[in-house]
């Protein structure tokens, strides 16, 4: 991107250049951002957050994760050399509107990477906010990386691989699937129906079993066929937890993403229904 000495041509197929040691931004450093800027940081000059408006709870993430607060988006985009947005569904959209504002006068403006659960429709909109050639999609499938192998981070865009070989040797496992936005994001869709459109039916059968008052039989008639309901509902609240409402806009984004290949969307939008009502305990 920077046409200097400390300069080399990353393996990507836009053309363009990273430096040795770039500057990245996170927006923002929740629990998976903050992994993503301490995974950043053994190859990076700096890894960056935005302070203004940020809870004190992400604040101490990122002071834990060693990462340097600026000012603000306009701050961190100025500063910046690859922009990594991990932040909720439905929020994606806002805040690359941010970074366009704030990259406007740039003749070199940096590597945006949108690493959200979000529609390919959304990332191609994002693509067409920033241009193509700067923009990559992500998709981060599994948990917050503190240790390898337990994490893929799926990359795709034409500056995919460039961005991959910032997290080599990091307990992220980058992998590149082309050069096309959206594939990325499509992927992590068609993971989401699994991980997380199916466990949505064992929040809706247990309330309906319960709204109907044949809980227990309904346990037994599962047991005898081997499924434990008790521990299929443990596992959902230990996994949605407190981030319910985050996979409510997912599985928004889910449903639109299927929608536009003509597919059912009724089971992802379901399933946002059920996160909706679970984060806000109207779910029977």
């Amino acid at each position: 991107m920077h046409h200097d000495a400390d300069v080399s041509e990353s393996n990507d197929t836009s053309g363009r250049f990273l430096r040795r040691r770039p500057v990245i931004g996170i927006l923002h450093p929740g629990a998976m951002g903050a992994a993503i800027g301490s995974a950043c940081k053994p190859v990076a000059g700096a890894v960056i957050w935005a302070a203004a408006g940020r809870s004190q709870a992400t604040s101490k993430r990122a002071e834990l994760a060693d990462l340097i607060g600026v000012p603000d988006v306009a701050e961190l985009a100025r500063r910046s050399d690859v922009i990594i947005s991990i932040c909720p569904p439905h929020a994606a959209r806002e805040v690359a509107e941010q970074v366009a504002a704030a990259v406007a006068g740039r003749s070199d403006p940096p590597i945006f990477v949108d690493a959200n659960a979000v529609s390919p429709a959304t990332v191609s909109g994002i693509g067409n906010l920033l241009g193509a050639d700067v923009v990559v999609d992500g998709a981060v499938i599994g948990p917050p990386a503190w240790e390898p192998g337990r994490t893929v981070l799926w990359l795709s865009g034409r500056a995919a691989g460039a961005v991959a070989e910032l997290f080599a040797g990091s307990p992220f496992d980058a992998r590149v699937l082309g050069p096309e936005l959206g594939t990325a994001s499509a992927l992590k869709v068609c993971f989401a129906l699994q991980s997380k459109a199916l466990p949505a039916i064992w929040l809706e059968l247990d309330a309906a079993a319960r709204g109907f008052g044949v809980a227990d039989a309904l346990r037994g008639e599962l047991a005898r066929t081997g499924v434990d309901l008790a521990a299929e509902l443990g596992r959902v609240a230990h996994q949605a937890g407190s981030k319910a409402w985050r996979w409510a806009g997912e599985m928004e984004q889910a449903a639109d993403a299927v929608g536009a290949l003509g597919l059912p969307d009724g089971f992802s939008r379901a399933a946002a229904e059920i996160y909706r009502r679970a984060a806000d305990g109207t779910l029977p």
